[in-house]
């Protein structure tokens, strides 16, 4: 992992692009909340203002799209149906670890088991369109325009602090869930 870059970036300012991306999609969703349900409620796993399957998102995205960036129309439907696996997946992997999903589309006309729905799988092809046409490359200059020693503190500051946040409310989340009261974390994820 020594000498790795993503699209040019160094490791401190690849930590600094995901926490952007993860914020970013914290406060689109606190938006979103606050406009369906008229109150605020934090969108992200822990306290810090933060929702990381956004950063983790766009970089597989990132990854995958590449080749096809240029192509609107492929990337919008290559948009959608990624997105939509991966909201599928992590759905999953929450209700095996904590007994339930922290969204619910039932109230959406077509919808699957309330954790996947139409408009927002046409939603996320919309922001693929964004984050590729337009929003990345404001994000590169952002984190290629700030000091090196600055990016490489402030990355090391938001993956330690995030580390230590996650650490503790998954743990939290854990003992909370009555799947885990009895159970050793390990053997039912193996198992699944």
């Amino acid at each position: 992992m020594i000498g790795y870059t993503f699209h040019g970036m160094n490791m401190s300012q690849l930590a600094l692009w995901f926490f952007i991306y993860s914020f970013c999609g914290w406060a689109m969703e606190c938006v979103v909340i606050r406009i369906q349900l008229g109150r605020w409620e934090n969108r992200g796993f822990a306290k810090l203002p933060f929702c990381v399957i956004y950063g983790f998102g766009v970089f597989i995205a990132y990854h995958l799209f590449q080749p096809i960036e240029h192509n609107y129309v492929a990337l919008y439907i290559w948009g959608c149906i990624a997105a939509t696996i991966f909201e599928y997946l992590t759905a999953q992997v929450m209700l095996r670890l904590f007994d339930e999903v922290w969204w619910d589309y039932t109230h959406k006309k077509i919808n699957y088991k309330g954790i996947l729905c139409l408009q927002s799988t046409l939603g996320w092809g919309f922001l693929a369109l964004f984050i590729f046409g337009i929003f990345n490359q404001l994000v590169e200059n952002l984190v290629f325009a700030l000091d090196e020693r600055f990016v490489c503190f402030f990355g090391a500051v938001l993956t330690i602090s995030y580390l230590i946040d996650f650490t503790i409310h998954f743990i939290q989340n854990i003992q909370n869930s009555e799947s885990f009261k009895n159970m050793d974390i390990l053997s039912r994820i193996i198992r699944h």
